[in-house]
């Protein structure tokens, strides 16, 4: 149990801004082999959208102060950027999975409004995606 607390623990704050290394966990979990896989998988994907879904909520919370003088964009520039990010940005959400870009990504879904329930399914694909995909890796079940 320690160990599937740990793996979660990590998947949840590497979708935040946290430096951590979800992955890592997960492949030493996974070459233990002590854990249905299946199980592994679940455990990081929850851990991990759960921290996708407390950015998304930062970035719907800092939208609130838009108005403010030292908010970095006006309101006016807020608005078209939401109606761009509405038009090609809801599927940038499929990179949420990537190092580095993802978890922003996550953030400013959050200020550009993006719904609640394609945002979930967006990163659920993308975040189980990798970790199904490092799995397959690891364990020689690629595609490749």
């Amino acid at each position: 149990m320690a160990a599937l607390t740990a793996l979660f623990v990590t998947a949840f704050g590497a979708a935040t801004l946290l430096p951590l290394q979800s992955e890592a966990v997960l492949v030493g979990l996974l070459l233990q082999g002590e854990h249905p896989v299946s199980l592994l998988l679940a455990v990081a994907t929850a851990g991990n959208v759960l921290g996708a879904i407390v950015n998304w909520w930062l970035g719907r919370y800092i939208e609130h102060w838009r108005e403010r003088r030292w908010f970095p964009v006006s309101g006016s520039t807020l608005d078209r950027a939401q109606v761009r990010y509405h038009r090609y940005g809801r599927w940038s959400l499929l990179l949420s999975w990537a190092p580095i870009i993802g978890d922003p990504l996550t953030l400013v879904a959050g200020v550009m409004k993006e719904p609640f329930w394609s945002f979930l399914l967006l990163v659920i694909l993308a975040k189980a995606g990798r970790y199904l995909a490092l799995a397959a890796a690891v364990l020689g079940l690629g595609w490749w």
